[in-house]
């Protein structure tokens, strides 16, 4: 096969590989971005494999950086964009599941290759677009099937993370993994537990905002691999019932990981733990239990006022995507509409301060922020305008009522 129009990204990296090829060595575009474009899908990252070493190639490009010299990959700067170029290797055991224990540099394309990943991603492409198809990529490509280069049981024993990656492609693409891929899954299932936990957490994420979940879902659960994902040992119930609603992906880190939290059934501390086992950022747990608390008033009621401002506006339609997934009516529309008309957004928007009240006579303490605490609510529920007469007269009261 030959790509007679190639994106812009490539075309823009074609110098590089001519370059490299014009100096008697061979570099071909390889990875996701071949695979992509084959697909009609955009692409995001182009990746370069050559025959030559890396000393090689930074004698032949005045601007290089060393992001992975031990495993052969240089970061080309060309014209204020970086290409990662990555020399043939073949690849020792793998005593960790993970990464090789050590790589020898090889000239040969056919070695690079076959120890990659899956057969759809084994593929290499000359800077001409002419397509290098050495394990009937293509084929798979276009029957839509995943399947692992050479023997699958080989593949994931070397590196665990694999097989969270085909069920994150299940989803992404839309393709189905053949049974010897999946029965090694089913295999290997345990030694994703020796996986750090973060580079698991990217795959599920990429699962989960796929275009359809359900497929990898059903997979993680057929094939055992969701035992070995943190607190997820005692939610294959909620994981059966969540592959059943995901007929398509989650917006959203946030919305995915509330999702998640209200399908398991977790209260507000235990939302807290699951997302600290998966060593999200704390953002990210504020942001899940805002969106949490929302949507699950959503599933029966709508938001009061107080709830829409705690909320915020940002996170009310993550809240109702969450709440329409697990069977909620969609209220979307409303709900910006009446954030919209909500007095104020955030506290700093309340026309009195802590210095305006001290100035009334208020002493500094813990009084003072009990009572801009309650003048906030006010306003946001419309018992107090948010004016600042009104506000001093309210405070007033209220201090004097205590």
């Amino acid at each position: 096969m030959q790509l007679k129009q190639l994106p812009r990204d490539f075309e823009l990296a074609r110098p590089v590989l001519q370059t490299i090829e014009q100096a008697g060595y061979e570099a071909y575009f390889v990875g996701g971005s071949v695979r992509d474009t084959i697909l009609g899908k955009s692409i995001h990252d182009v990746d370069i494999a050559t025959s030559a070493y890396p000393d090689e190639i930074k004698h032949l490009f005045k601007r290089t950086v060393d992001t992975g010299i031990e495993h052969g990959t240089v970061m080309i700067l060309d014209h204020g964009t970086g290409y990662e170029t990555t020399t043939f290797r073949s690849e020792s055991t793998y005593t960790d599941f993970r990464r090789p224990d050590h790589v020898t540099f090889v000239r040969s394309l056919a070695e690079d290759l076959k120890r990659r990943d899956f057969t759809i991603n084994a593929l290499a492409m000359r800077e001409n677009g002419e397509v290098i198809d050495l394990f009937d990529g293509l084929t798979d490509l276009k029957n839509h099937h995943i399947r692992a280069v050479g023997d699958p049981q080989e593949r994931f024993h070397e590196d665990a993370l694999r097989m969270m990656r085909a069920v994150r492609f299940a989803s992404q693409l839309d393709f189905d993994i053949v049974p010897a891929t999946e029965a090694a899954m089913t295999d290997h299932a345990a030694l994703l537990a020796k996986i750090a936990v973060e580079r698991t957490q990217v795959e599920l994420l990429k699962l989960l905002m796929g275009q359809t979940p359900q497929r990898g879902l059903t997979v993680m659960l057929a094939t055992q691999l969701w035992r070995y994902c943190p607190d997820f040992t005692h939610q294959e119930a909620a994981l059966t019932r969540l592959a059943q609603r995901l007929t398509h992906g989650v917006s959203s880190e946030v919305t995915a990981w509330a999702l998640l939290s209200l399908s398991f059934g977790l209260d507000h501390a235990q939302t807290t733990t699951f997302l600290k086992h998966w060593k999200t950022s704390n953002q990210v747990i504020t942001d899940v239990q805002a969106v949490v608390a929302a949507a699950r008033v959503l599933q029966t009621q709508d938001l009061t006022a107080w709830q829409l401002y705690q909320c915020g506006r940002d996170r009310l339609l993550l809240a109702n995507e969450v709440a329409v997934i697990l069977g909620a009516p969609d209220r979307a529309t409303a709900l910006t509409q009446a954030a919209e008309a909500l007095p104020i957004h955030q506290k700093r928007e309340v026309a009195l301060t802590g210095k305006d009240l001290m100035q009334a006579g208020i002493q500094p303490g813990p009084q003072l922020g009990q009572l801009l605490a309650t003048l906030e609510r006010q306003v946001v529920t419309g018992q107090v305008a948010n004016q600042p007469a009104a506000l001093l007269t309210q405070a007033l009261a209220l201090a004097n009522s205590k």
